[in-house]
């Protein structure tokens, strides 16, 4: 009898080990179970991730995910409305958190917001404002507003050289991006009063061969100029090429974005500067958005964030944000937000 008491005792002191070590089935203390909060996951449905702006953004809404703990299902929608429409459809049968949505328009936005909406999901949208009519309910969007970048990078200028005869090397016409950064451009030139002049507009259309050749048709049109300001860092390849073939290669070149290949060029004395938007920040804001809404039942002050411009000097390169410096992004969001 003694014996089957002091086995019965042992089995006892074992179940209430195990019940005190509160260990999942991978041998892991489930925190979710003492703390009380739930384990959150998040979809994001992106445009394309052959797009290298729309690739780093997504790498970015990654890495905020884990500092926070929380789990990711990252989505393709290859630049297919049909693709994303699906890709919807399995993050709600998935029973997600939350979802964050790059659009391939605002109307497709407007579509899978609202998907959302009818599966009580929330939802925050990246580089869009959604500026239309009836967007469905989002928490908040976040975008590069290229206004300010050409309004930026006309009002660098002006400070380097007052008299500055400036070369505008444009983007592609009709699609709006181009038309944007105009804005920007004339409302600088506006304000600055006479202090610099574009002499020209020409359009590169985003390519490095046609920028090439816009910048030499303009060198063997006499036009006199002293500073160039490149859509891209494409175009501003370009541009070098023909200064540099035409002996020129003293004369600035401004550029836009702050790519990989855009600090490189700052490195190699290709561009005197660039006028950066990190899409590192948008990936970590739109993150941000979602989570703190979601986990922390806080709405963002602002329904819309543009991307900070920091100018970026080729003589001082110290505030540069990496497109893939993830960390840099999030700490520069912790600080300034």
């Amino acid at each position: 009898m003694k014996k089957i008491l002091a086995i019965m005792l042992a089995v006892m002191l074992t179940l209430g080990m195990t019940a005190c070590g509160g260990t999942t089935s991978n041998g892991s203390n489930d925190s979710s179970q003492t703390d009380g909060k739930k384990d959150l996951t998040f979809g994001y449905i992106a445009y394309d991730m052959s797009d290298i702006w729309n690739e780093y953004s997504a790498r970015a809404f990654e890495y905020a995910a884990k500092q926070n703990g929380v789990k990711t299902v990252v989505l393709d929608s290859k630049n297919s409305l049909e693709e994303s429409v699906t890709a919807m459809e399995s993050l709600i049968q998935q029973g997600v958190d939350g979802i964050s949505i790059f659009p391939i328009s605002t109307e497709q936005g407007a579509q899978l917001v609202k998907m959302a909406n009818d599966a009580g999901i929330p939802v925050t949208v990246e580089n869009f404002a959604m500026e239309m009519e009836n967007p469905g309910d989002y928490i908040a969007s976040v975008a590069c507003e290229y206004d300010k970048i050409g309004e930026a990078a006309i009002k660098w200028i002006a400070e380097q050289k007052e008299g500055a005869k400036i070369f505008f090397c444009a983007g592609q016409q009709g699609a709006g991006v181009y038309e944007k950064y105009q804005e920007g451009v004339d409302r600088a030139l506006k304000e600055l009063d006479g202090k610099v002049e574009v002499v020209s507009v020409l359009h590169g259309d985003w390519l490095t061969d046609k920028a090439y050749n816009v910048t030499t048709d303009l060198i063997n049109s006499g036009t006199e100029f002293d500073y160039i300001f490149a859509n891209n860092d494409m175009m501003a390849q370009g541009c070098y090429n023909a200064l540099k073939d035409a002996g020129m290669q003293n004369v600035p070149i401004v550029s836009t974005g702050g790519s990989p290949d855009g600090y490189k060029m700052l490195e190699d004395g290709i561009e005197a500067a660039n006028m950066t938007a990190p899409v590192s920040v948008q990936g970590v804001k739109t993150f941000l958005n979602l989570y703190n809404q979601v986990a922390l039942g806080e709405t963002p002050t602002e329904k819309f964030t543009a991307l900070p411009v920091i100018p970026v000097a080729a003589d001082d390169t110290s505030a540069y944000i990496a497109w893939d410096d993830y960390a840099a992004a999030y700490n520069y969001l912790q600080q300034n937000h």
